[in-house]
């Protein structure tokens, strides 16, 4: 670790100085279902996804298993409820079904998974879903709109000790109703812009009524889904295996006999393992460099897919602790950060990418670039923005070479990159700062122990309503580590969430995005991420969109006879 570090600060130097858990369980299984059937505001730097699927006409055919690389193992649950990391969903998302899903093929267009079809009454008050009939799930049994009410209980009113990560993002919902086998009710408190793309969660997998019922915490240490492919073992740190579930409700799907996910935590070991063979394909996304010695090695056997990414690297400040607490410091350290010098410095050698605020540069609702560059921090007259910073500080009273630590996720691609360098942006207004990537990062973060931190948001739609969530009052959103209280910006959040009209919402986004970003800095982002996915040509049927959460149940992927 220390070796990569090193590495890695002498690469921005010379970059700058040139312009175990717990096996879960599985039980057994067994007859196919026939398969499922507004005004935007001109964004800031639009960047198009540029897919290269590798022969598209071709045929798919059966058979074959998937081996993919993992860079984290899964996390100390199973259960997709309370858990936030890609690490889960990449190997357990095959065991699994959601309500809707995104289609990969027209993002962000949303299409039913087990629901067959659905209405909106015209209040947008009430969403009425028809269960597909004859879905199963892997121990046989038929899953009914009493399977789908009693998970969306579990992820909307969880019951005392059973932990929900995205309960706040349902906070619209009044009531949720199955009033017959085929047919489930959510009936909403207000009209919500962002009802449906909540609802098209892929973290929201559908559970077992009778075994919540039983045990509302099975699925923590339990696989039971209704997806394209059976749970077979996980090995910790090595290895998770799945395997064809014959009776899946999609006709002629999955086309692999299996997966296999490997655990590999080291970025050259996982570009090794794909130019070995070992591995096809690794589905979060390799650095430049990375993929260009892919491609060198390999040529026409590899395929590279791009694409923007909706996650993003922030600052967050403690709020709790001195001098954090004081405004003038917290904007004093989001002025010192040149951050279109980061994007030319780290986008070249890490995941990092453009330069962007609360909403991924070029999406619906994103701001324009004349909009950005007034924030503080954000603008590009760097020697101006430093000396603002050297003022503050002073005023605040914080002394020349104010020591304190940034705590940082310990994977290296993209954290710790770039905590060096926002350390070193740091230094040039006299500040003294060490960086503690530690194995306890997000415990550290959720608890409050740091000054200090690099922080990440991750979402699965550009959604405003997702990617504003962490910003709002710490007793109102459960991804708030900075830890304050700030009522202003809960009321512009609930007031964006419920605006219908495109242009209204605009505009409470961009005073939110002012408060939160430019008049409080409580947290303020560094980068958005650029998504690359280089991956054996012999793997098709796989699309790559604008976050590493959806299109991960394997169930379109097919092989191609290995070249």
């Amino acid at each position: 670790m220390k070796r990569f570090i090193a590495f890695i600060a002498l690469a921005l130097v010379a970059a700058m100085a040139t312009a175990c858990a717990p096996a879960p369980t599985a039980t057994p299984a067994p007859a196919p279902v026939p398969a499922p059937a507004t005004a935007t505001r001109a964004p800031a730097a639009p960047v198009a996804p540029t897919a290269v699927p590798a022969t598209p006409t071709a045929t798919a055919r059966s058979g074959g298993e998937l081996v993919f690389a993992v860079s984290d193992p899964p996390p100390r649950t199973y259960d997709a409820h309370q858990e936030t990391t890609f690490a889960l969903l990449h190997p357990a998302s095959p065991h699994y079904s959601t309500l809707l899903r995104f289609d990969a093929d027209n993002f962000p267009k949303i299409v039913g998974d087990v629901a067959e079809s659905w209405t909106v009454s015209s209040d947008g008050l009430t969403y009425t879903f028809k269960i597909r009939p004859g879905i199963k799930f892997h121990d046989g049994s038929v899953l009914t709109s009493k399977d789908v009410l009693a998970t969306y209980e579990k992820i909307i009113f969880a019951s005392a000790g059973v932990a929900s990560a995205r309960k706040s993002a349902y906070a619209v919902v009044d009531k949720i109703e199955a009033p017959d086998d085929a047919t489930m009710v959510f009936r909403l408190k207000y009209a919500s812009a962002s009802m449906l793309t909540n609802l098209a969660s892929p973290w929201n997998y559908i559970y077992k009524a009778d075994l919540l019922a039983k045990d509302p915490r099975y699925y923590e240490k339990n696989i039971m889904g209704t997806g394209p492919f059976r749970f077979v073992e996980y090995v910790a740190g090595s290895h998770w295996v799945g395997k064809k579930f014959e009776g899946y409700f999609v006709t002629g799907r999955p086309y692999l006999d299996g997966y296999k996910a490997v655990i590999i935590t080291d970025t050259a070991a996982r570009a090794a393992a794909i130019r070995g063979g070992q591995a096809m394909i690794e589905f979060r996304g390799f650095n430049p460099e990375a993929t260009d010695t892919l491609v060198k090695a390999l040529g026409d056997k590899v395929t590279v897919q791009k694409s923007p990414w909706t996650c993003n690297l922030t600052v967050t400040l403690n709020t709790e602790k001195k001098p954090f607490d004081d405004v003038r410091v917290r904007r004093a350290l989001s002025l010192a950060i040149d951050r279109y010098e980061a994007n030319r410095v780290l986008s070249k050698i890490s995941l990092m990418g453009p330069v962007g605020g609360v909403l991924r540069p070029g999406a619906e609702f994103s701001a324009t670039e004349a909009e950005l560059t007034k924030l503080i921090g954000f603008s590009k007259d760097i020697d101006a923005s430093r000396k603002e910073a050297l003022r503050l500080l002073k005023e605040a009273g914080v002394p020349d070479g104010f020591a304190f630590t940034l705590t940082n996720r310990n994977i290296p691609e993209p954290y710790e990159p770039t905590g060096i360098f926002v350390i070193d942006q740091w230094r040039k207004v006299g500040l003294n700062v060490k960086q503690n990537a530690a194995p306890t990062y997000l415990n550290d973060l959720r608890a409050g122990n740091f000054e200090a931190g690099i922080d990440f948001a991750c979402d699965h739609a550009d959604e405003p309503d997702l990617q504003l969530l962490k910003f709002i009052s710490v007793d109102k959103s459960s991804t708030n580590y900075a830890r304050y209280k700030d009522p202003i910006l809960d009321d512009l959040y609930n007031k964006q969430s419920r605006a219908t009209d495109p242009k209204e919402r605009a505009k409470f986004i961009r005073d939110f995005e002012k408060r939160v970003l430019d008049e409080q800095a409580y947290q303020f982002h560094i980068l958005w991420w650029q998504r690359i996915i280089p991956h054996l040509t012999q793997v098709r049927g796989w699309k790559i969109t604008p976050n590493h959460y959806i299109n991960q149940d394997l169930r379109d992927i097919w092989l191609a006879a290995s070249q």
